[in-house]
């Protein structure tokens, strides 16, 4: 348990620093979920248009540092990869 107001305050600060990262992460996700459901359906101009959206917002989750810049850029590139390969087929 904190004992110091400063420790006090560092926990106040903590629960509200999660709750912004639960929130950016959550939208990222949700984004994520929009492009393997286009990508799912087989439309590969919607897949597209739901990775355009989806890429700032998953940059925007390493910016703030919800998820690490490579583990960022993975995800957009195995989303672009698959787009390309629906595209193609």
């Amino acid at each position: 348990m904190a004992n110091t107001p400063s420790a006090k305050k560092a926990i106040r600060k903590i629960a509200a620093r999660t709750d912004v990262n639960k929130n950016r992460r959550t939208r990222m996700r949700s984004f994520i979920r929009k492009v393997e459901e286009a990508i799912a359906s087989g439309s590969a101009d919607a897949a597209a248009a739901a990775l355009g959206a989806a890429q700032p917002e998953i940059m925007r989750a390493a910016q703030k540092g919800v998820v690490h810049k490579n583990t960022a850029s993975r995800k957009v590139s195995r989303l672009a990869k698959r787009i390309k390969t629906l595209a193609t087929a």
